[in-house]
């Protein structure tokens, strides 16, 4: 039995350890980034119309900026908005669906869910229990959150390196929610 009062004695690590700690202390801090977006961007309401709007409004701005995205929002299990752009290819709607299935999973946007797993150290794909060609913790699908109810559906888009994915989303929330 070891003894309870022998010093302990700091481990070594390698350098690749290292580096993971360092991973881990950068997915900590996109984490509380991405739960305080989390916080902000809810809605008091969100009817198929919003959806709509919201939509035609992220198609707009995707289109004006010249951006191969397809963009989906889903309401429970039913999609209610979907646009492909010009440049978007079929496995984007892919990577979406898988997407929306982990905000819808785990109620918490896409790149959240990654930056989790991160932060603890730990591989989404290996850990999950999740089929990672089904549910996808990368970043681009946002939840849509009602106040005093909870998630209800969520909204994103494919097509761009999952932060950019994630920070249009954010973006065109943030502008909807602050006309509404």
């Amino acid at each position: 039995m070891p003894d309870a009062h022998a010093r302990v004695q700091p481990e070594a690590r390698a350098p690749e350890q290292l580096q993971e700690s360092g991973a881990q202390a950068s997915a900590r801090a996109d984490l509380t980034r991405i739960r305080a977006e989390e916080a902000e961007l809810i809605f008091a309401r969100f009817s198929r119309d919003d959806a709509w709007r919201l939509g035609s409004r992220m198609r707009e701005a995707a289109a004006a900026r010249s951006l191969p995205v397809v963009i989906g929002i889903v309401v429970g299990q039913q999609r209610v908005f979907h646009a492909a752009l010009d440049g978007a290819v079929p496995d984007n709607d892919a990577w979406l669906e898988r997407k929306t299935r982990a905000v819808l999973h785990f109620e918490q946007s896409s790149l959240g869910v990654g930056a989790l797993f991160r932060s603890l150290g730990r591989v989404y794909e290996q850990e999950a229990r999740l089929d990672p060609n089904e549910v996808a913790a990368n970043g681009g699908v946002f939840p849509v959150r009602i106040e005093g109810v909870g998630v209800v559906g969520a909204v994103g888009v494919s097509g761009l390196p999952q932060v950019e994915d994630h920070a249009f989303v954010v973006e065109q929330l943030r502008e909807f929610l602050a006309e509404a």
